[in-house]
């Protein structure tokens, strides 16, 4: 599979505005949009996402998935984000970081729900996040890269002349200190851009009912952290965290009161699935929890924790106790009941799971692992046709999820219905960059519904548009 290419990264990546406060925002739509429109930016960050997702490990848990979606979707009904279209992709990778790509799109790698200790201070670094796609600091910073190309370029010949001339060695450096010179004014344009995020970030925070100290605290103890670290993590690299933008941003936040929300319950339980995901073993990660409950019994999360760890761990029994512990005092509480239907279904209690299922759908109609955890336990049951109704059924919310596009074709695979396998192929192949194949599946589906000169037709007409997104595809990576 062929690298990202460094152009297509930096995309992503230039940044450039001027130091603003956050009371006084810019106007943007002028200068930037004249060079990148927020549609173009759209339709580049799609076309990036798709390449990133079929390169890199994602975790796909449908829990994780949901409340990171949820939460930035809170944060961005606060925040001063025009285009609300984001799309998410979370990197199964333990090391800390969380980016945004032109087009609203948003990642997060597992490991930022490892190293933020509170819901709070997770949410500090998504509200940066999207102050970058907020201030469109992507179209910004072509504009001010469009601004330094004449000056760059005039002192650029200026050096080749001198040199062609006979000057060497001084037209040599001429040369030398305007890139040099051309570095320095890209990495500027990094700084103030970070500074104007968490400027934004800290006042989006603020509304969105969290306590804007939660900012700093996590610059500080990242930097801490890694201190001394030979190669700090990507998150340190793209964000650079100084002494002074710690203190810049521990100022600003004192200036709001202290009233707001520092930590959630269902944050420290999703903490909790993560670090079980990254743990070597079940067994360990239960010794663990074990811990941290004998320290504290009233450790709700520990609690949640150790019971999965004992479920993953075929330790049915005793993660019985911890969940019916947990259900006592929170009947109704989601997670947990998620975490007894797993249970059930790994004691091969398939009945009873259905039934918790069926509870937990009049009270949460509309969730995402809710209806998941459903189709995996018809699965379970052999009720493929019924799972591929459900199946259909989801795909019109989270149409733009491979997991479930590929979940979609195994189980069309198993009721025999070859056409809408393939077509399911290629929808996922889209999905994660991998266009030829895409095309490849809809050929064999063509081919299959021949007689079909409705369905044919839908088909054909599918294969010419993923033909000009591969084009347009194509024309970026050049």
């Amino acid at each position: 599979m062929n690298l990202l290419r460094p152009s297509l990264l930096a995309l992503a990546c230039l940044c450039a505005a001027l130091p603003i406060g956050a009371s006084d925002l810019p106007a943007l739509g002028d200068a930037s949009s004249s060079i990148v429109s927020p549609e173009q930016e759209h339709r580049l960050g799609r076309a990036w996402l798709s390449v990133l997702r079929g390169q890199v490990d994602q975790l796909s848990d449908p829990q994780i998935k949901d409340y990171v979606e949820t939460s930035v979707y809170r944060l961005a009904e606060t925040s001063q984000l025009e285009d609300r279209r984001l799309e998410f992709v979370l990197l199964n990778s333990p090391q800390i970081n969380a980016f945004a790509a032109p087009g609203g799109i948003v990642g997060v790698n597992g490991g930022l729900l490892l190293h933020a200790q509170t819901e709070a201070e997770y949410a500090s670094v998504m509200a940066h996040e999207l102050a970058h796609l907020s201030q469109r600091h992507f179209a910004r910073g072509l504009e001010a890269q469009q601004r330094m190309q004449v000056p760059m370029m005039a002192a650029l010949l200026a050096g080749i002349v001198a040199a062609a001339a006979g000057a060497g060695d001084a037209g040599m450096a001429a040369i030398m200190s305007t890139q040099a010179a051309a570095i320095q004014e890209q990495r500027r344009f990094s700084r103030q851009n970070e500074q104007e995020a968490d400027r934004i970030g800290l006042l989006n925070l603020e509304k969105a009912g969290y306590d804007p100290r939660a900012m700093p605290s996590m610059f500080e103890r990242l930097m801490r952290q890694y201190r001394y670290d030979s190669k700090p993590p990507e998150f340190l690299l793209t964000h650079p965290v100084t002494e002074s933008r710690i203190a810049d941003t521990r100022n600003r936040a004192e200036q709001y009161p202290s009233k707001g929300v520092e930590d959630s319950l269902r944050y420290q339980l999703m903490r909790a699935r993560v670090q079980l995901i990254f743990e070597e073993t079940p067994g360990i990660a239960a010794k663990r929890f074990r811990a941290m409950l004998d320290s504290n019994p009233k450790l709700d999360a520990a609690r949640y924790g150790l019971a999965i760890a004992q479920t993953k761990g075929g330790r049915l029994g005793e993660a019985r106790q911890e969940l019916d512990e947990l259900l006592k005092g929170e009947p109704d509480d989601l997670t947990y009941n998620l975490a007894m239907i797993d249970l059930d279904e790994a004691a091969n209690r398939l009945a009873d799971a259905r039934q918790r299922i069926d509870r937990m759908r009049v009270i949460f109609p509309d969730s995402y692992p809710l209806e998941q955890a459903r189709i995996d336990l018809m699965l379970k049951q052999n009720q493929t046709k019924e799972a591929e109704v459900a199946l259909d059924e989801l795909l019109k919310r989270r149409g733009n999820d491979p997991d479930i596009w590929y979940q979609v074709a195994e189980v069309r695979g198993l009721n025999r219905h070859i056409v809408g396998l393939h077509q399911a192929r290629a929808e996922f192949f889209a999905l994660v960059g991998d266009y030829d194949q895409a095309l490849q599946q809809l050929d064999l589906a063509k081919r299959r519904a021949s007689s079909n000169f409705p369905l044919a037709s839908r088909i054909d007409a599918r294969q010419q548009e993923l033909t000009e997104e591969k084009r347009a595809l194509d024309k970026m990576m050049r």
